[in-house]
């Protein structure tokens, strides 16, 4: 079956966007975010291609890579419910700012439980620094620090697609109902990922967690090597 997809130039696209439709017609009519296209897309590409011993390099190559570069254009598009939500961002940046920040700290120091709990060994904790920062950020910072970039690539998707699902249930229950703030945590928590399913609660929603992923990496390429060296991890 590789040497199949091997041959195709679109079957890999063909693939992910038909299991995208289908999750969606799903989710239409289940009306559940467990049902959340992205996630369940992605559940549904990995059992076909395990299933019939498809070769991951194979289904990329096979045009499921045109999707990947057309990643970094679809983030920048983000930006559009920034622009059109600016002025109230602007009225509450001193807000937004440290909102991003406590994300930034709760992570780290949940990071640092992780590390005491499971005896993590240094490198291992540095990998899970970044996961909450989008892929082009984290697999770097992870990599100058010395960790596990392919790990931390699989972390920072598997903290999307966590986010992306599970958001709007958690703001329900922890009542978080200003816009604003549901923007921020789902941006600070699950970078573009949790960010597209933000859009879909609102303008405002959107146009914060969009801002979120760049407060929040900017602040995390801060605080990751500070408390990699506070810990002794990295000279």
């Amino acid at each position: 079956m590789s040497d199949f997809f091997s041959s195709s130039a679109y079957l890999g696209l063909l693939l992910t966007l038909g299991t995208f439709q289908l999750a969606r017609t799903v989710n239409r009519r289940a009306g559940r975010e467990l049902c959340s296209p992205l996630l369940f897309a992605t559940i549904l590409c990995c059992l076909f291609l395990l299933g019939f011993g498809v070769d991951y390099q194979a289904y990329y190559d096979s045009g499921a890579g045109l999707l990947d570069a057309l990643l970094t254009p679809a983030t920048i598009c983000l930006a559009i419910p920034l622009y059109r939500q600016f002025r109230l961002l602007k009225e509450n940046a001193f807000a937004a700012l440290a909102g991003c920040a406590a994300g930034v700290l709760t992570h780290m120091l949940l990071c640092v439980l992780l590390l005491a709990v499971f005896r993590l060994e240094g490198a291992e904790y540095i990998t899970l620094l970044p996961k909450s920062i989008t892929t082009a950020i984290g697999k770097s910072l992870s990599a100058e620090l010395g960790g596990y970039p392919a790990v931390t690539m699989a972390a920072i998707m598997v903290t999307g697609l966590f986010g992306a699902t599970a958001a709007p249930g958690l703001l329900r229950l922890f009542r978080v109902t200003e816009p604003l703030a549901q923007g921020l945590a789902i941006g600070t928590a699950s970078h573009a990922a949790g960010t597209s399913q933000a859009v879909q609660l609102g303008d405002v929603q959107g146009a914060a967690s969009s801002l979120a992923i760049v407060v929040t990496g900017l602040l995390t390429i801060l605080a990751a090597p500070l408390f990699a060296q506070v810990l002794g991890i990295v000279s």
